[in-house]
């Protein structure tokens, strides 16, 4: 569990390669539960907290620091499920749970497709997917036991996150 006592509401992580449904699951669970969603991708672009475009990934470099930062405050009022495709720089005390998407490989590749995600930036996902990164990032950098890992292949897999996850928040309560 998170260290601050002080919130009343929680805060989820939801991480997995790109394309496994982190922005649908995390708006979705958001709306269900009246919590707050911060896209970290959309976060970075719109206040500047990158460190510059890496062209042959196509897409900004993260400036931790400054994401933590400008999260600091928001994390610790609590009530926010966080989406992004990486975890482990955030504080372990952050989150009370994570949530780690995982797509079968050839539903991964179509969607990355349809993306537009080619070359190395769509072999890397796929390869990062196959090996399960994320899902050992999430173990190594946070308690075992608020680590969970979701399948999210189809709309009804993701229908059924949302009721599972919406009835973890509402069984929820902070330590004391």
């Amino acid at each position: 569990m998170a260290k601050d006592r002080e919130r009343k509401r929680p805060n989820i992580l939801v991480t997995g390669t790109p394309g496994t449904g982190k922005t649908t699951t995390a708006t979705a669970l958001a709306e269900a539960n009246q919590l707050r969603h911060v896209g970290i991708g959309d976060l970075v672009r719109d206040k500047g907290l990158h460190d510059g475009w890496d062209d042959e990934l196509e897409c900004h470099v993260i400036n931790e620091d400054l994401v933590c930062d400008e999260l600091e405050d928001v994390m610790e009022q609590g009530g926010n499920i966080v989406d992004y495709h990486g975890c482990d720089f955030f504080p372990e005390r952050w989150f009370d749970l994570v949530v780690v998407l995982q797509t079968d490989n050839s539903v991964l590749y179509d969607r990355l497709n349809k993306r537009g995600y080619t070359g190395s930036k769509l072999s890397n996902n796929i390869e990062c997917e196959i090996f399960q990164v994320l899902l050992e990032e999430a173990k190594e950098s946070y308690p075992q036991d608020i680590v969970l890992a979701l399948k999210s292949d189809t709309v009804d897999d993701i229908d059924r996150n949302v009721a599972s996850l919406t009835e973890w928040v509402r069984q929820w309560h902070p330590t004391s």
